[in-house]
């Protein structure tokens, strides 16, 4: 490589070369033994990068000269790519995002948890890679992110923002435009939320000193063409409430739920916050594979409705079920995994730590006329004892899917306890799954693994792992 050179105080560091991409979209090259992780490059890239930050092992830089473009370098289509949080990848191809997103998790398996990968299928594509979300949340603020462009105009400008936190800093908003992740009426009806509040004069949210009134918009769509929208205020002026409410009932009488939520915490969670439903069902209708699912604002659903679905067959598949089984589904949230196998099994026992999701996965039984689940709310790790599995059975099949943190430790030593013969393991984090799948070791061996993305643009990825009781 050659050597750097110093323009003042700066550091560049020329021809380097990218060879791999880290998570926030960073791409990685290596300077002797220094890592250097570059902002929106590309694998395959030779750039000339001006160092940001340096520490002893690893620096971050940006890109000051590319030399060449990268074979899997594309055009971004939004307009807002590169200061919006996400989207990330949008600067990559997506057949080599497939390309990485299949590699992390192959090298987290791997590295964390020493498991042989030879058996890892292709990873599944989105068929969608645009308009794919079924959910945005919005925030507004006072205080506009503005580009260099927003500030060599200062006069008149505007700086209220409707839109998307911009990375680092949790005060300033990028006034979103358009957004690609989501299809209409989603950007209609933000654009015209913020005009409305705008031309009557609603003030928008400071998040540092918490102050105004508008604070979010939640925007949730189905696959059956019904339309949830949120707006949470910060503080009650019903006649602005009111205003803001009727606006959107008259301008998209398609809306199917239209509700409010006054949230005067200092933080945004509205698991705590009563809902109000102003116009319509306080619900929306999801369908998958000839089911139906009730989704309400707290609700979580796959947001990758068509992907979720693909998903869940995988799932399914990966456990063989022959109809005699008993099933235990941890974190079964609003019991949609529950609900989708529940006709090919015996019974199927959902386990949750949101009371609300469990009311949600239970309706959603009664409405498919499905009479072979029991769902219970309360931390895993207290719920899943030995009393609970005496009273219920042992399992055959244990499908779990947890959050990014993955399992407690305790979980996972009831698993071994258990010594169900599969578990099916779905998860959004290789890593956190990884150091999972290496305790589960002990006793299991990994038969089948699939990546399954469901995120396109971004670094996320889900994977599915089958893993089969060593016989002794």
């Amino acid at each position: 490589m050659s050597r750097n050179r110093k323009a003042g105080t700066v550091t560049i560091l020329p021809n380097l070369h990218i060879i791999d991409i880290a998570e926030e979209g960073k791409g990685v090259g290596k300077a002797d033994e220094l890592v250097v992780f570059v902002d929106k490059a590309v694998p395959g890239d030779v750039v000339d990068v001006r160092l940001m930050k340096k520490k002893k092992n690893f620096a971050e830089a940006v890109i000051e000269v590319l030399h060449t473009a990268s074979e899997f370098r594309t055009d971004p289509f939004c307009q807002h790519f590169g200061t919006c949080g996400g989207c990330k990848w949008q600067h990559m191809q997506y057949d080599a995002q497939l390309q990485f997103k299949y590699k992390n998790v192959e090298a987290a398996l791997q590295r964390l948890a020493k498991i042989d990968t030879s058996m890892m299928e292709p990873i599944l594509g989105s068929a969608e890679n645009k308009y794919y979300r079924n959910k945005l949340e919005y925030t507004f603020s006072n205080k506009r992110w503005l580009d260099k462009e927003d500030m060599g105009d200062q006069e008149d400008l505007e700086l209220n923002a409707l839109g998307f936190h911009v990375p680092g800093r949790f005060d300033k908003i990028l006034d979103i435009q358009h957004c690609y992740l989501q299809a209409e009426p989603s950007n209609s009806i933000r654009n015209q939320v913020r005009a409305y509040a705008l031309r009557t004069g609603i003030s928008f949210y400071d998040l540092r000193n918490h102050e105004g009134s508008l604070r979010n918009l939640i925007i949730r769509t189905s696959s059956t063409g019904e339309v949830m929208v949120a707006v949470i205020f910060a503080y009650v002026e019903q006649q602005q409430i009111d205003g803001l409410m009727e606006y959107l009932k008259g301008n998209f009488p398609d809306i199917t739920s239209l509700q409010y939520i006054v949230n005067q915490k200092k933080n945004d969670t509205i698991f705590d916050q009563d809902v109000v439903t102003y116009a319509g069902r306080d619900y929306i209708f999801e369908e998958m594979d000839g089911l139906k699912f009730k989704i309400g604002i707290k609700s979580f659903y796959q947001t990758n409705s068509l992907q979720a679905h693909e998903l869940y067959k995988i799932t399914r598949d990966f456990a063989g079920f022959t109809g005699d089984e008993l099933v235990y589904d941890l974190y079964t949230g609003a019991g949609t995994i529950a609900n989708f196998v529940a006709r090919g099994v015996k019974q199927v026992v959902g386990i949750e730590y949101v009371p609300t999701a469990i009311e949600d996965a239970k309706f959603n039984s009664n409405l498919n006329g499905i009479n072979n689940t029991l769902f219970y709310a309360g931390d895993m790790k207290d719920i899943l004892t030995t009393a609970f599995i005496a009273e219920h059975g042992k399992p055959d099949v244990v499908i779990t899917d947890p959050p990014r943190a993955g399992m407690h430790t305790d979980v996972v030593e009831r698993l071994l306890e258990l010594e169900a013969e599969k578990i099916v393991y779905v998860s959004c984090n290789a890593a956190t799954q990884a150091r999972d799948l290496a305790l589960l070791k002990e006793k299991y061996e990994v038969t089948r693994i699939k990546p399954v993305d469901m995120f396109p643009h971004t670094q996320h990825v889900e994977n599915v792992v089958l893993l089969n009781l060593i016989k002794s």
